[in-house]
């Protein structure tokens, strides 16, 4: 698939969505932000999928609809955030960040600390759903569409994703626009379209989260293998693209 034909799908999947959801997307218009989500992440999957989003039609027509917001766990890399400041000055957009209640940070923080998480899979779950699952629930609450950046080709947990989904967890519509991509692709389209890169990419990361839970990789490993490295395969989500 070339990339003009990614951005063209992802462009009918917004106006099918947009024609079956007209009165709901109306009502919910109302509100102060939008009703369609685009997460960011701090990597190269979600500015690409940005950068194809700003170029459909349908963008170009409805941007009041579209909120672009990422999850500040309060445990990100100094170069995540610089990235993000430089992907909202590149694209001329802001970026909004959703944190969970300090309360509950201060909990998790007491209960688990800096490396806790390492210690079973059920702290580490814990860790995640207090830092990601709690604002993202907020984010979504009032959301229809949640554009996301995951691949196919990121991890064994993710081989059965689609272009188009309904995501049961959260109750709305789902888009995946680069689901297919190779690495090969995604890094040429980065290339082609000079699109900005976090500094981590350069120190060997090919996978980029939270800073207790990820390292670089070496030659060979695979892309998420520098996340929650500790962990079976099998078992490295964090929830928010959990599936049944």
């Amino acid at each position: 698939m070339s990339f003009k034909e990614s951005i063209t799908r992802l462009n009918e999947l917004l106006e099918r969505i947009f024609a079956t959801k007209q009165e709901e997307i109306n009502n919910q218009n109302k509100l102060d932000s939008g009703v369609f989500a685009l997460a960011f992440s701090h990597q190269i999957e979600d500015v690409v999928v940005l950068d194809i989003l700003l170029q459909t039609e349908f963008f170009k027509h409805n941007a009041h609809l579209f909120e672009f917001f990422t999850l500040d766990t309060k445990k990100l890399f100094r170069e995540s955030l610089e990235y993000q400041n430089k992907v909202e000055a590149h694209f001329g957009i802001e970026i909004k960040s959703y944190s969970a209640p300090k309360e509950q940070l201060e909990r998790v923080e007491n209960a688990i600390g800096e490396w806790g998480m390492r210690e079973s899979l059920e702290k580490r779950k814990e860790c995640c759903y207090v830092r990601k699952i709690l604002p993202l629930k907020e984010v979504l609450a009032q959301k229809i569409l949640w554009i996301s950046g995951i691949r196919v080709a990121q991890s064994v947990t993710r081989s059965d994703t689609k272009l188009f989904e309904k995501d049961e967890n959260f109750g709305l519509y789902k888009i995946n626009p680069i689901f297919d991509w190779s690495d090969s692709a995604l890094w040429e389209y980065v290339e082609a379209r000079k699109l900005p890169k976090n500094a981590l990419y350069a120190q060997g990361f090919l996978s980029i989260g939270c800073s207790p839970c990820t390292r670089a990789v070496q030659e060979g490993e695979d892309i998420r293998a520098g996340r929650w490295w500790w962990e079976n395969p099998d078992h490295k989500e964090c929830g928010l693209h959990q599936r049944h």
